[in-house]
């Protein structure tokens, strides 16, 4: 991998670059043994693994100190995990790839993370926001079918601009500020896009309410009873062969992710295939209730064990009524209740199949599936646009960063609302 290759912003960097290795101690991480309970019992020392990602996720984490899991003092003395000192910049190399942070106390990390203790020529905060400046690029280049992922011979050939430490510090300073002003507007954003969702999901709420005639079980819309998938790894990657639906391959809007993309050999997919129609529940973890309509313009597919298949006769009801349903207060109340909380949330067939939904005539239920949809295209294009407005912003934030740290303006008199004029983002 090369450095133009990988971020050619560099290309234009005023400062001499050099690679990371040299002027900080390039690690990694490690995973003890499962299989020794001493090595996770009477646990001191924060273990960050991919699991602590979703903290780092938003881009304004800059210090991470607490972890999921620990490990002991004598699983890190009896295998190749490191103590890394408070300061080390972490980066996430394997399946959420790009995302990064300072520890801010002595850590451990699984091998999913490249680490880099600075030396007295490199800044962490300084690192750290070259780095995010590198995240689209890092996400871009990392292989693999299943999971993504930057090996360490090309973590070893990352580089950044080199000025001097205190332009560094000045650089990081004022990267600190302006990222801190973007991230307002990006919650001011999300607050709306979130608040635009919960009024949606009212206003479906209260037509369905008005449009019901009666209330049903939705076993007895069903044309066979809900039926789990297929529990099989997702290996393999071939465009030609169903496509294998799993939890985390559904996306906000009712859409599949293509950066999550597997399938299925046809021969193990055919009992679990797909009929347009067919509605997917989410039946345990942090997103049980979540459901999905399958229509045949997302190609052959099949489901995994941890979706639950809804198959509705479509002449008592239409599949696409039951989603709406599925985005309404009145649906998620029901799951609240009568999920069962171990530790972790499931909601099982059966208590899918009790679950109580509105009915109504076919004829109402058209007439109600036009109110819905006029509601949510006037909805759904306000979150259009502040989504639009996130994207920019995102953009802007990568500008700036890779503006200040390849030293293409003076950050000492510069503000973030006007040094991306006349640069190239």
């Amino acid at each position: 991998m090369t450095a133009s290759r990988l971020a050619p912003w560099l290309s234009a960097s005023r400062w001499p670059t050099a690679p990371i290795r040299l002027v900080a101690r390039l690690g990694s991480g490690h995973t003890p043994s499962r299989s020794k309970p001493e090595y996770w019992e009477n646990c001191t020392v924060p273990w960050v693994t991919l699991a602590d990602v979703w903290q780092l996720r938003d881009g304004r984490t800059k210090v991470i100190t607490e972890s999921k899991e620990m490990v002991s003092p004598l699983g890190l003395a009896n295998s190749a995990t490191v103590r890394h000192p408070a300061g080390t910049v972490i980066l996430s190399r394997t399946a959420s790839v790009g995302f990064s942070a300072i520890m801010g106390r002595d850590m451990a990390t699984s091998q999913d993370f490249a680490t880099w203790t600075c030396g007295p020529k490199l800044e962490p905060r300084y690192l750290l926001h070259a780095l995010r400046g590198m995240s689209p690029d890092l996400k871009r280049v990392a292989t693999g079918s299943t999971h993504k992922t930057i090996y360490m011979p090309d973590i070893e050939q990352l580089r950044v601009p080199l000025p001097p430490l205190e332009e560094q510090r000045r650089i990081a300073d004022f990267l600190d500020a302006e990222t801190a002003r973007i991230d307002r507007l990006v919650d001011s954003q999300l607050r709306l896009i979130e608040l635009l969702r919960e009024r949606e999901a009212a206003a479906i709420g209260e037509v369905l309410s008005d449009a019901a005639e009666r209330s049903v079980r939705l076993k007895y819309l069903l044309l066979s009873p809900p039926s789990y998938g297929a529990n099989e790894p997702a290996q393999h990657d071939r465009r030609d062969w169903p496509r294998y639906i799993r939890t985390t391959d559904i996306a906000a809007g009712g859409t599949l992710r293509e950066e999550t993309f597997a399938s299925l050999p046809p021969e193990v997919a055919r009992q679990f295939l797909l009929n347009d129609g067919d509605i997917l529940l989410v039946r345990s973890g942090a997103t049980s209730g979540k459901a999905f309509l399958y229509e045949r313009r997302f190609g052959p597919a099949a489901h995994a064990g941890y979706l639950i298949r809804a198959r509705l006769n479509q002449q008592l009801m239409l599949p696409r009524l039951i989603w709406h349903f599925s985005q309404t207060p009145a649906y998620s109340q029901q799951i609240n209740e009568g999920a069962i909380q171990a530790t972790i949330q499931n909601v099982n067939a059966e208590k899918y199949g009790n679950l109580v939904v509105p009915h109504m005539a076919l004829e109402r239920q058209l007439e109600a599936l036009q109110r819905i949809d006029a509601l949510t295209q006037k909805s759904g294009d306000l979150r259009g646009r502040a989504q639009h407005l996130l994207t920019l912003l995102t953009e802007r934030r990568n500008t700036i960063i890779t503006a200040a740290v390849t030293g293409q303006f003076d950050v000492s008199t510069a503000s973030g609302r006007n040094v991306t004029e006349g640069l190239q983002g």
